[in-house]
């Protein structure tokens, strides 16, 4: 009874240890744009929140605070996330970096870090992708987490296999800056051997080529069709968001050009007044 006893007041105290703690458990950040960001734990710096995306504190991304509509529990990473084919000799799985909304550091001095959105635009703009899509391939992939690694041993933010990540060369898969290059290179790739076809691109990054030409298109997966499915809603959410946003700034740049003009049309009106008032030579 006393041993059990003892037990039972340990468990107690970790329980209230574990309540104790920041939010090392994994989140998700829901901003008001209804994007997501997908992360271990977050620090409030005032106008700038920082939501760290590793678990060592090395790689995080900043967001105005403002932006932020609340947080909540990150469900589990679904294992067909991860799906990919053990027989494919370049096959990734999956990963997600969405554009900060703020890149400001204040208050949050003296820490190493990986600027995931400058890893994500610098290597979007080699391969000439859109870095919104690289991010939507990313958020499937890995929900943003830099050590993932799935069943089937994929690894990283874009979730390259080992044999994948080689022939990339890629070293270390963990590394968000390669990781990233290899896994933008590799979506590049495919999108140019499927002549742009966007669908196709990525179900073979998630099943493999030899699925896709096997089926001659999207396998019948499950795991795969909602793969896909997701990434293009993603990257489409973010396309008219960034149409709204364009819309709701063309009137202010209307009304801006409209006060030009009238102010020009007014303007040799009080020229001629002034002159009118000046006495004759």
């Amino acid at each position: 009874m006393r041993r059990l006893s003892a037990y039972r007041s340990l468990a107690v105290a970790a329980l209230f240890l574990v309540a104790a703690l920041p939010c090392f458990a994994g989140q998700v950040a829901v901003l008001k744009n209804g994007f997501s960001i997908r992360h271990i734990r977050h620090e409030v710096g005032g106008d700038v929140t920082r939501l760290y995306v590793s678990a060592d504190g090395s790689s995080f991304v900043d967001v105005a605070t403002a932006q932020i509509d609340h947080f909540e529990d990150a469900p589990d990473m679904p294992a067909s996330d991860s799906l990919h084919s053990a027989s494919s000799s370049r096959q990734p799985a999956s990963g997600a970096v969405l554009r900060a909304a703020s890149s400001a550091s204040g208050g949050f001095p003296g820490r190493p870090h990986t600027d995931l959105t400058k890893v994500v635009n610098e290597a979007s703009g080699r391969y000439r992708l859109d870095p919104d899509l690289v991010n939507s391939v990313i958020k499937a992939e890995s929900g943003f987490n830099v050590r993932a690694v799935s069943p089937k041993g994929a690894q990283g933010l874009m979730q390259l296999m080992p044999g994948t990540a080689s022939q990339l060369g890629v070293p270390n898969a963990f590394d968000p800056a390669a990781n990233v290059e290899g896994g933008t290179k590799y979506l590049r790739e495919l999108m140019e051997l499927y002549n742009f076809d966007l669908v196709k691109a990525l179900a073979a990054y998630n099943a493999g080529p030899q699925r896709v030409r096997q089926f001659g298109g999207v396998p019948p997966y499950y795991e795969t069709r909602a793969y896909v499915a997701r990434i293009v809603k993603d990257f489409n959410k973010k396309k008219k968001a960034e149409q709204k946003a364009t819309a709701a700034k063309k009137p202010s740049r209307d009304a801006s050009a409209k006060t030009r003009v009238a102010a020009a049309k007014r303007k040799p009106n009080a020229e001629v007044q002034a002159k009118a008032g000046q006495p004759s030579e």
